[in-house]
């Protein structure tokens, strides 16, 4: 089930279990998860996309062998906040990923994560090839981050 809201959809995840979060590329899919108790997302790989189904095996078996209880994709907003076809691309992957399993997916936006993620991989003296191996897994981690401070947010208020 896809949920917009993230307030709904802290409401629709059981109080432990990690989240994976999803960095969706034409190319490549970057995947994060975080731990059980939903503080800090750690990047974990990039699968090279192929087609619909063996992407969604892939992604699914992460969820299952890490005991994943809900996904949380990036939203690829424009600048100005608007949907372009990227977005587009993004709700449909999600829509095709309903009918595969019952995990809550929800979406953040993630404006600028790749560029927060080249940002740190720079300063952490990455080589420009480690860079572009693990750039998607690392802005993965950056959209689940914001999507778990969220979620803590609002579990304080």
């Amino acid at each position: 089930m896809i949920i917009e809201d993230m307030a709904e959809f802290a409401a629709a995840l059981p109080d432990f279990g990690g989240l994976a979060g999803l960095d969706l590329g034409d190319r490549t899919i970057g995947v994060a998860v975080s731990d059980t108790m939903r503080g800090v997302a750690t990047p974990l790989e990039t699968i090279r996309r192929k087609k619909f189904t063996p992407d969604a095996q892939a992604l699914l078996a992460i969820a299952d062998s890490r005991r994943i209880c809900g996904l949380v994709l990036g939203l690829p907003r424009n600048m100005d906040g608007t949907e372009g076809p990227r977005c587009q691309a993004t709700r449909a992957f999600a829509r095709n990923l309903t009918r595969l399993t019952d995990l809550p997916i929800s979406f953040w936006d993630e404006r600028l994560s790749t560029v927060a993620a080249e940002r740190a991989l720079l300063e952490a003296d990455t080589s420009r090839r480690r860079r572009a191996e693990v750039i998607d897994h690392v802005a993965a981690s950056y959209i689940l981050q914001g999507a778990l401070d969220r979620l803590r947010h609002l579990g304080a208020a």
